[in-house]
């Protein structure tokens, strides 16, 4: 038994050392413990990070709470986008936080690269935005008077700042050495491709002035949309990812599709080296492989969140649980809204 103990503490300090690197520095959203990342000597705590993380966060410290919160924003778009998947991103208290899964040149490895550096962008450029930082503030490139006739003006999200950011704190992991150059490529792509999600569906938002709301002068700015709406950006990219492999074209390395009739991939769609495993059942030497035994399902559905695919043929068990819902919420002048509680028994289904 010691011996297997011992094998086993080797093969997970093996994978620990060359898993750092992958969605470790995702790890900033666990270290609720630390704080508020504020001087130079924190950065050398963090874990998570490496050296050149480090570096980039001892100039910059005063971004980093912002980095640490688009790690959370990260966790959370991920695992309400794969909800209803047999990989719904469940977290681990180890790193990378997703496990092994994202360590691997799958399709969903492919969403977490984008996913996150889509969220590092965003929330570093609504800490622009709201003054938090002192190297950064509204985009004041914007002004003047628009092509349409309004007046550009209050503050206009400064989305440059941010994926700047975004491209020198995530991408620095794959331009270090010890990367495989295909994964490598895959990943910075996607990272480019998570961060375009946000450019190409920035918005104008106007207020209008003039007697009684009259729009006679209209002021407009220059937002960011919802992340919301940014996770639903990079799934759709995700349901339609393009398998590739790297190719020399001259001295250069790019990505190619595997099946050469599939049309090129743009820099906007998202691209996989491998495929996927069917994440049914449980891997303990997988971290991160938990399968889908006790989860919900739907057994009406003929979906991935039907108890058919979601069980993966094993069956299902149902039983009646009570829940309570508000009810009969009646408005009340003024000005709140009051429910009453009820109770019901539904029927749950959860996987073998």
């Amino acid at each position: 038994r010691e011996k297997r103990d011992s094998t086993c503490s080797i093969i997970c300090l093996v994978y620990t050392i060359f898993s750092v690197g992958v969605d470790s520095w995702l790890y900033l959203a666990k270290l609720s413990s630390v704080g508020s990342i504020s001087d130079e000597e924190t950065c050398e705590r963090l874990r998570g990070l490496i050296q050149r993380q480090v570096q980039i966060c001892k100039r910059s410290v005063e971004v980093m709470d912002a980095v640490r919160r688009g790690a959370q924003l990260a966790i959370d778009e991920c695992q309400f986008q794969f909800r209803n998947r047999r990989w719904n991103c469940s977290t681990l208290e180890t790193m990378p936080v997703f496990g092994k899964v994202v360590t691997q040149g799958t399709r969903e490895a492919a969403f977490v690269y984008a996913i996150s550096a889509a969220s590092v962008a965003f929330a570093v450029t609504r800490a622009c935005s709201s003054g938090e930082l002192e190297k950064c503030g509204c985009d004041r490139t914007v002004h003047g008077v628009s092509p349409e006739g309004f007046q550009w003006s209050g503050c206009s999200d400064n989305i440059a700042y941010g994926v700047a950011f975004s491209q020198s704190f995530i991408d620095v992991r794959e331009r270090s050495k010890g990367q495989s150059p295909s994964k490598a490529l895959m990943n910075l792509h996607n990272n480019e491709a998570g961060r375009k999600a946000i450019l190409s569906h920035m918005r104008v938002e106007c207020k209008c002035h003039g007697v009684s709301g009259s729009c006679e002068v209209k002021t407009c700015w220059k937002a960011m949309p919802p992340f919301r709406k940014v996770g639903n950006v990079i799934k759709e990219k995700f349901d339609g990812a393009t398998e590739v492999e790297q190719r020399k074209v001259g001295t250069t390395k790019v990505l190619v599709p595997r099946n050469s009739q599939f049309k090129p991939h743009t820099d906007e769609d998202l691209v996989y080296l491998e495929p996927s495993p069917d994440f049914c059942d449980h891997d303990p030497r997988t971290p991160g492989m938990l399968g889908t035994a006790g989860r919900q399902c739907n057994r009406t559905s003929k979906a991935i969140d039907g108890c058919e695919l979601m069980c993966c043929g094993r069956g299902f068990q149902t039983e009646e649980v009570e829940v309570v819902d508000r009810c009969s919420c009646k408005f009340h002048w003024c000005c709140y809204v009051k429910c009453k509680q009820c109770r019901k028994m539904v029927e749950m289904h959860t996987c073998r």
